[in-house]
């Protein structure tokens, strides 16, 4: 590691699962050099579209794996860490309590106290674009981007080239789509075509603040959509350097997202590069980016979709290694 790197760490807590990343990174270049990765499926949004609340036992099992990760920071000598929450953490009536509660994980086990960021919308949509872009023009792919990232409760979509344009984030994620609408398995036509409206509303809601038309390249993120990449690619297992800038015709990406649509929970448990976390929600995520794909077609007359496996989290780390000291 050169003497201009910083080591940070970086926990992305959505509301389907929470990641870690501890890398290298240069403050001046942007350059990112992956020290540590992990994702675990927490569902610490489960039930809170319903209830209002973090249920206790999502709460117990996001609060374990938090442990975890501050370990890592302490043990891989993370000068820095910060840690980002998402839809649920804003949802909910009890995020004090896990906010209280990370902090005393990161205290006991780093050493240092880090509070979680419950961060806006808009926040997310622009630690995602930093984080998918960074590469992107070194790779020959030119904006302007619209970045598009597929959470468990909430999408963000982001434009810009150099720097965010126009953000928005709209509530029709996976978990929250699964929940909400696509109930039987698999699900019936009529679940789908709710959820279609629900969807095509939101995304309604979304371009009137984030122009669709001129639109270069159209960039997926996150589970849902590198699932979905798998499948398009039929991988024998689940491969992110495969997965990575893998450049996509829409009309193979729409058939990839029927075909799980309308697969049972068993057919999808079966895939080798199917995370088990993702069998019951991966229906919603796939209606969610097919109908996200057709537009862009629709307004953009775009010609290929690339999936980044770059995201939010390479964003925190980039905004934390680039921190005053």
């Amino acid at each position: 590691m050169g003497d201009a790197n910083v080591r940070v760490g970086a926990i992305d807590c959505g509301t389907n699962s929470i990641r870690l990343l501890v890398a290298d990174v240069d403050p001046a270049t942007g350059a990112l050099t992956d020290v540590r990765r992990r994702m675990e499926i927490v569902r610490l949004g489960h039930g809170v579209d319903r209830t209002g609340v973090i249920a206790p036992e999502s709460m117990e099992r996001t609060l374990a794996v938090t442990e975890e990760y501050a370990a890592a920071c302490r043990e891989l000598g993370a000068a820095e860490a910060r840690f980002v929450a998402t839809s649920a953490s804003r949802d909910a009536r009890n995020a004090d309590e896990f906010i209280e509660g990370v902090r005393g994980a990161f205290l006991e086990h780093y050493g240092k106290e880090v509070s979680p960021e419950v961060v806006s919308g808009d926040e997310e949509a622009a630690l995602s674009f930093d984080g998918a872009t960074g590469g992107l023009a070194a790779q020959g792919v030119g904006g302007p981007y619209l970045v598009v990232d597929l959470g468990g409760g909430s999408t963000e979509l982001v434009r810009g080239t150099d720097h965010v344009e126009a953000a928005r984030s709209v509530d029709i994620g996976c978990v929250r789509m699964t929940e909400r609408h696509l109930v039987s398995d698999p699900p019936t036509d009529e679940e789908i075509g709710k959820a279609t409206r629900d969807i095509d509303e939101a995304l309604d809601l979304a371009e009137s603040a984030v122009p669709l038309d001129g639109v270069a390249t159209l960039v997926g993120l996150a589970g849902s959509v590198t699932t979905i990449t798998a499948h398009l690619l039929r991988l024998t297992a689940y491969d992110p350097d495969r997965i990575h800038l893998a450049r996509s015709a829409p009309a193979d990406m729409v058939v990839a997202c029927d075909d799980l649509l309308a697969m049972t929970r068993a057919c999808r448990a079966e895939l080798p590069y199917m995370h088990p976390g993702r069998v019951d929600v991966i229906g919603a995520g796939a209606l969610v980016w097919r109908r996200v794909v057709e537009r862009l077609v629709d307004r953009a007359g775009i010609t290929e979709v690339i999936t980044s496996e770059h995201d939010i989290l390479d964003g925190i780390a980039l905004r934390v290694a680039r921190r005053p000291r």
